[in-house]
């Protein structure tokens, strides 16, 4: 199949050109794809901007805060770290070993909260939602180039991108999906997705 604008192939399945964005007409979409869009005519690509995309980030940050405490505060009790803890006051030296302890608390907090984004991210981006709770919240999307739905894998590849993403100054790895012409940030670029808008 190839688009009726720019001429470039395109896989099947695709919804719309991955090069120029123009959606594919009805007809020239698989059933199953017709079904879920619903439409008489073509499907409209939107892209998710940069402000709503900082929102649905907002609204992530608050779920993986809670869900990071649900999950690290017992580990701290159950290995007994809870209660070495409230033994230590700011008054005393707690010694090597309590500073080695308390080094492994924060460590603790760390792989948990590494764990638990990453799994939190590639899951739910990968799954039939294809959206974190915050980007579902708001109409949001992660898609492939074609506008298809990511596996589990290339939102792992996604997520991870973001490393590369905070190593630009000021943000500007972010602020590109406010001005690039599909809206991508630079992790989105790397692992070759896309934010699309879905109204339902």
């Amino acid at each position: 199949m190839y688009c009726s604008k720019c001429g470039v192939m395109m896989a099947d399945g695709a919804l719309f050109c991955s090069a120029c964005g123009q959606a594919f007409s009805t007809a020239a979409l698989p059933a199953r794809a017709m079904n879920s869009q619903a439409v008489a005519g073509a499907p409209s690509v939107e892209y998710g901007g940069f402000w709503l995309r900082f929102l649905a980030f907002l609204i992530d940050g608050a779920v993986l805060g809670l869900g990071i405490f649900v999950v690290a505060i017992p580990l701290i009790f159950l290995t007994g770290l809870g209660t070495y803890l409230s033994q230590i006051h700011p008054e005393e030296e707690a010694g090597d070993a309590g500073f080695w302890l308390i080094m492994g608390v924060i460590f603790l907090f760390a792989t948990v909260s590494l764990a638990v984004t990453w799994l939190y991210h590639a899951w739910m981006e990968s799954s039939e939602w294809q959206a974190t709770v915050g980007k579902k919240a708001l109409g949001l999307v992660v898609t492939d180039m074609e506008g298809r739905r990511v596996s589990f894998g290339r939102a792992t590849g996604r997520h991870f991108g973001k490393i590369v993403t905070n190593l630009i100054p000021a943000f500007v790895g972010y602020i590109m999906a406010g001005f690039t012409a599909q809206k991508q940030a630079l992790h989105d670029m790397i692992s070759g997705c896309l934010i699309l808008r879905r109204n339902n």
